[in-house]
Order: C-alpha cells, then structure tokens, then sequence
C-alpha cells in the first residue's frame, strides 16, 4: 500500500500570509489539526494546532490580548519551514516511521521533482486502514 492510496487528497490549505486567526476558524471548522502551507501549488511549510499554542491556551486575563495578536500574526510566523513529505510512491509502512520518528501526526505528500502538494496522510488516514484490516469483534 502507498501513500497515494490513503491520502486525503486535495487538502484545504494555508497561505503565508493568511492570519493566525483566519487559520484557527479553519482548522476548527474542518476538525482537522494540520494544514499544509502553500505558495501557489508548492508545498512550503505545514502548521498545526499546537503551532498555535500561545494563542489557543491563552489564560482567561490574556484572551482579549492573544485574539488580537491573532489577527495580526500571519501563518508564516508560525510555520514548519521544513516538513517531513512523501513522494505519492513512498510505501504507507515508511510512512508510518517516518511520522513515529519525527513525532508528527500527518506528513503532505508532494511531487518531490516540483514541489507541488498532492495530498496529505494524517494519523486518522492510517487509523482507517488500520480498521479495516481488522477482523470483526477482533
């Protein structure tokens, strides 16, 4: 199995310069944790929940404080410049490590010659597989 064929394709994205809070309402309304970064089609960088931790954990005293902030900061401020990405072709088993070893729960998966994100695998894609390779009542 590769990763081609449990990823979520299409993901909904970020930009940049896409405000902190813009990015928030997204992921909050889609109930997903990771959203890739892109400049046009490129994938350039991939921001999570946790990346927002400062605004999202703010104390009750700081709320009126971090929802400002966030509409001011952008997605850039935040991002993983550097995300771990798979090629469409990458096997899900070398998928699987590669997430265990760098201890993130999705990796985009992009065309490694132009950079273009195709997709992204996040842990609940590798849950869905993982239920339906176990038996009933197992």
């Amino acid at each position: 199995m590769l990763a081609k064929d449990i990823m979520t394709e299409n993901p909904v994205t970020s930009t940049e310069l896409m405000s902190v809070s813009e990015a928030l309402g997204l992921l909050y309304e889609l109930d997903v944790r990771h959203l890739p970064v892109v400049r046009g089609r490129e994938l350039v960088g991939i921001i999570s929940d946790r990346d927002f931790s400062e605004f999202t954990g703010a104390a009750e005293d700081d709320v009126i404080d971090a929802v400002e902030s966030a509409r001011s900061a952008t997605v850039g401020n935040f991002m993983n410049t550097s995300p771990v990405k798979v090629d469409p072709e990458t096997n899900v088993r070398d998928v699987v490590e590669l997430m265990l070893l760098h201890r993130v729960g999705a990796v985009p998966v992009a065309d490694l010659d132009t950079g273009d994100l195709l997709g992204i695998v996040s842990y609940i894609d590798l849950l869905r597989v993982l239920q339906e390779t176990l038996e009933p009542g197992a």
